[in-house]
């Protein structure tokens, strides 16, 4: 694939009349690099997020092994492309036929469950002539506060307080391992999120008197967006590992976390074209049923870049908002996204953050859908790894001024 050195070369180049998404390798190297180095255990890849093929390959060969699935159709895939990778079913509710084809198919021996009725579906999927399965390794989510996050996950899944003890203690009859796995929500602006949802982890052991082997903490790590600018990877990861190494568990306990959005928000943005404008509204070729699905229904805001050969420096900035190409009213991002206030139809935006979930998202609804891809060397809008992107141009630098020597 040509690389293209950033997203006006790929204006210049081609002025192309789809939405390009523009891919960076390097910084979702970079993203799970970090996670695999300093995350205190074992990172699980959230695959929801993002389940490029391209872009799994690139965390695996950047140390990462193991992967949260949600559906049969992900186990596949991923057993598809990376056959020696660990698979972890980790959604709360699953159909009997997809258990026993994840277990009895594709070697799926970790799975999580919020209801006696699921453990015992998944006793029932993973039995052969009536023999229970020895080396199931099941983790029984809990169901923690969202109140940190800028999108809950506290409403569908999680075991009722007043039924973790004894749901706990029937997990540790048929577990050959048994874990505790919590969510406290998409893009968590606070390392105290963690440890709130460890205090109830602390409690359910106490209260079921069980050995746990494995504390899941879920997702939840955030980026960076216009708005929302979190506090440094390192410090989520450093409440984490003081509240694991306080809990009442087996001394050969791992320690695990499922990151999405955090390994792949950076690996990818969007060049969209303004077909029109109508004052501070702007009519763009991708929107709420492609990669734009978050900044239409949950109002998200991603960063943008007006990207005009000849834009006037000296113009000043505006608010605007976008509406997406379907003949949709609902196709309609509110923003505000920050642009130039000359801009339009004909104008080229690059829309960045958009490697989670944004390319997962994408639907063909009334004929849209067609989206090229391009790979660009430039740095993402916005980091969490800005310190090991220094490191990386500094050795890059070095290797060039050795080469010339």
């Amino acid at each position: 694939m040509y690389e293209f050195p950033d997203a006006l070369a790929v204006v210049r180049a081609l002025s192309p009349d789809d939405p390009i998404t523009l891919l960076r390798p390097h910084a979702a190297q970079r993203a799970a690099r970090f996670f695999t180095e300093k995350f205190p255990g074992k990172s699980l890849y959230a695959v929801k997020a993002n389940p490029s093929p391209q872009l799994l390959q690139l965390l695996w060969d950047s140390g990462i092994t193991h992967f949260d699935v949600a559906s049969l159709g992900e186990v596949r895939l991923v057993h598809k492309f990376l056959p020696d990778a660990s698979l972890c079913f980790m959604h709360p509710v699953k159909s009997e036929r997809a258990i026993a084809q994840a277990y009895h198919n594709h070697g799926v021996r970790v799975f999580s469950l919020d209801s006696h009725d699921e453990l015992d579906k998944i006793v029932r999927a993973t039995s052969k002539d009536g023999v229970t399965a020895t080396d199931l390794e099941l983790c029984v989510r809990i169901r923690v506060s969202s109140d940190h996050a800028k999108l809950s996950l506290a409403a569908k899944f999680g075991a009722d307080p007043a039924d973790v003890a004894s749901l706990l203690a029937a997990t540790r009859q048929v577990a050959d391992c048994l874990g505790i796995c919590f969510h406290v929500g998409s893009q968590a602006m606070s390392p105290q999120a963690y440890s709130d949802a460890m205090d109830l982890v602390r409690a359910a052991i106490v209260e079921a008197s069980v050995v746990v082997d494995i504390i899941d903490v879920g997702g939840g790590f955030p980026s960076v967006y216009p708005g929302m600018e979190p506090p440094v990877l390192e410090s989520y990861f450093d409440v984490i590992e003081r509240c694991f190494e306080d809990l009442p568990i087996s001394y050969s306990a791992e320690l695990w976390c499922e990151p999405g959005r955090a390994l792949c928000a950076e690996y990818a943005s969007l060049l969209v074209k303004v077909e029109k404008r109508r004052g501070k509204e702007l009519y763009v070729n991708d929107g709420a049923y492609g990669a734009l699905f978050d900044a239409a229904h949950i109002g998200w805001r991603f960063p943008v870049i007006a990207l005009n050969p000849e834009t006037n420096i000296n113009v000043r900035m505006t608010e605007f908002s976008f509406y997406g190409p379907t003949c949709d009213d609902m196709d309609f991002m509110p923003g505000p996204f920050i642009l130039p206030d000359d801009m339009g139809a004909g104008d080229y935006i690059e829309i960045g953050m958009l490697g989670a979930y944004g390319c997962a998202m994408r639907t063909e609804f009334n004929g849209f859908g067609d989206v090229d891809t391009v790979t660009v060397g430039d740095e993402p809008m916005a980091s969490l790894y800005t310190q090991i992107a220094a490191n990386d141009i500094g050795e890059k630098q070095n290797s060039a001024n050795m080469s010339k020597q």
